[in-house]
């Protein structure tokens, strides 16, 4: 199959399993995995909204998404939006930028799925990183294709494929400079980390790390399900909605269900910024009782124990 057609039917695919209706906002920076999958949903006869992010962090960025935004109404889309956006806050740069983008797309898509060009090397470069973190089955799981209201329909798909389909539209992508500036991880991850383990394991490699990714997803979904079920059974032994959780339904239970169970109570609260610490510190209050204080939590919350019960204190 060649790269266009490869491209067309992944989107063609993730449509026919995914879209309600035909309206859908395509994220578009401008550069070949983007617009590959720009041109491959118009061309599946979609009603493509073009949504291009102006982060500001270049000189010359605002004259780029309006060209973006030109191509993108050439290539069929009904339309084709320039969103400026305000990078900052905690983190680095990529966070920051990440925070601003996904924010504005959220907001401009108006209740439409929002397609992103995530590639195959893409997911390789997010497992990677998860490792090198620490950060859990959760993070090395890597993205979904669908998580509404994104959709990546070419996580199957591998950059070279993107960078062929364009060059066979005749479409010029625009190289982001930041995507070859080794300031950022994630950058090194793609021009030195992948390429070094490509040569010493003998290929395949990005394959491989996307397969381990959608095995730890199904793996996840599993548990996510069974930590839903053990938080709806332990708040308060269904006995009474108070907000509480019972610890003696709680210790039944694996600590890696537990855990997710705490993860989603304490989120649904509205505890920021959770750590694989924080939610161990809290399970402690559940598997290894010993009579303890309360356990500090981000935002100033407080998860504490009394009378076989977890409650959570608000900030003070």
């Amino acid at each position: 199959m060649d790269a266009v057609a490869r491209v067309r039917s992944a989107v063609r695919t993730f449509l026919a399993a995914h879209l309600s209706d035909r309206a859908v906002a395509v994220a578009c920076s401008g550069g070949a995995d983007s617009l590959a999958l720009a041109a491959a949903t118009v061309h599946s006869g979609a009603l493509v909204h073009g949504l291009v992010v102006d982060h500001g962090l270049q000189d010359g960025s605002a004259r780029v998404a309006a060209e973006t935004a030109a191509v993108l109404r050439g290539l069929g889309c009904v339309t084709a939006a320039v969103l400026p956006v305000a990078v900052g806050g905690p983190g680095g740069p990529e966070a920051a930028a990440r925070r601003a983008r996904y924010a504005a797309l959220r907001d401009a898509a108006g209740g439409c799925q929002v397609l992103l060009g995530h590639t195959r090397d893409d997911q390789a470069e997010t497992v990677l990183l998860g490792l090198g973190r620490g950060s859990g089955p959760r993070s090395i799981a890597g993205m979904r294709c669908h998580d509404p209201p994104w959709g990546r329909p070419l996580l199957d798909v591998p950059r070279a494929v993107t960078v062929a389909a364009c060059a066979a539209l005749d479409l010029r992508p625009w190289a982001d400079p930041h995507n070859a500036d080794p300031r950022f991880r994630r950058v090194r991850v793609r021009t030195e980390v992948l390429p070094l383990l490509e040569d010493v394991l003998a290929g395949g490699v990005a394959a491989a790390l996307a397969r381990t990714a959608a095995q730890l997803r199904e793996d996840a979904d599993a548990l996510d399900a069974l930590a839903a079920a053990l938080l709806a059974s332990a708040h308060h032994d269904g006995t009474l909605d108070d907000g509480m959780l019972d610890t003696g339904t709680l210790a039944t239970h694996p600590a890696a269900v537990r855990r997710r169970a705490l993860r989603d109570w304490l989120l649904g609260a509205g505890v920021p910024e959770l750590t694989d610490g924080h939610l161990r510190a809290a399970d402690d209050l559940v598997g290894r009782w010993r009579g303890q204080g309360g356990v500090a939590m981000p935002g100033g919350f407080v998860v504490a124990r009394a009378h076989g019960r977890l409650h959570l204190d608000p900030p003070r």
